[in-house]
């Protein structure tokens, strides 16, 4: 059987309450997680070599090699998207070194 572990995955560090209570997966998906994460995470890492078709075909489609069609690579890359750094934006104004702010002008 593919993705077989002796351990259930879990990560406390991005989901301190479990996968399944954070609310970004639904049942299926964190039971997904939950059974095969610790081998999806080691053939993502590489420290285990796929043992057959599924495996190999999870391996190309996380690593960009292929269109994700696997429900187990959909689910183990939105954990990856979850779990990776978010950028944020922020809106300021510039102002010279006088402390005139360019945007106050008013027009008459």
């Amino acid at each position: 059987m593919s993705f077989e572990s002796d351990k259930s995955f879990n990560d406390f560090v991005h989901f301190p309450r479990g996968i399944r209570r954070s609310g970004l997966f639904s049942i299926k998906e964190s039971d997904l997680l939950e059974e095969c994460g610790d081998a999806m995470m080691e053939l993502y890492q590489g420290v285990r070599k796929p043992k057959d078709a599924a495996e190999k075909t999870f391996v190309e489609q996380i690593k960009g090699e292929a269109v994700i069609t696997d429900l187990n690579a959909k689910v183990f890359k939105k954990y990856l998207y979850e779990i990776s750094p978010k950028k944020s934006h922020n809106l300021t104004t510039s102002t010279d070194d006088d402390g005139y702010d360019s945007s106050e002008e008013s027009i008459d």
